[in-house]
């Protein structure tokens, strides 16, 4: 019995006998030639959408770095006094992070040996280093720098 007297849909069939019609023979050249231009393309698609990535993120940057600058050029006064409470508070970073290596230089046996003195150890320096990082990001760059005002009376 054939595939061609089945009264099956032919929806429901797959082919899979080997092609009978003999294509143009394709030597390994063109073949390449052929792959390779494919990939040109593909990398020039790429380099396009890169392109235009790089782009937005330098308009962001961009508007992000003018509206800062607006804050500061409106708030002069804080500006210069954020500026001085990050480097104060860079001080004071600093002292944390003496006393957080001391602590692990003296504890680091025990920190590497048990689970419950290095959950002591995080609980104890994380929360204060992230705050600490987070708060010093923020204050230093709205310190950043002289308001544009500032800058021509000069």
């Amino acid at each position: 019995m054939s595939y061609d007297d089945n009264p099956t849909s032919p929806v429901f069939r797959i082919d899979v006998s080997a092609e009978t019609e003999a294509g143009v023979p394709v030597s390994n050249e063109e073949l390449t030639v052929g792959l390779l231009r494919q990939l040109v393309v593909s990398q020039q698609q790429q380099t396009k959408l890169l392109t235009e990535l790089v782009q937005q993120n330098a308009a962001m940057h961009k508007q992000r770095a003018g509206e800062l600058q607006q804050w500061k050029d409106a708030n002069p006064r804080l500006s210069r006094s954020c500026r001085r409470a990050a480097e104060t508070l860079s001080e004071v970073q600093t002292e944390f992070l003496q006393t957080l290596t001391e602590e692990i230089d003296d504890s680091g046996d025990h920190l590497a040996e048990g689970e419950y003195m290095l959950n002591e150890f995080i609980d104890r320096f994380g929360p204060r280093m992230a705050h600490l990082n987070g708060i010093l990001q923020v204050l230093a760059q709205l310190g950043t720098g002289e308001p544009i005002a500032q800058q021509q009376q000069q």
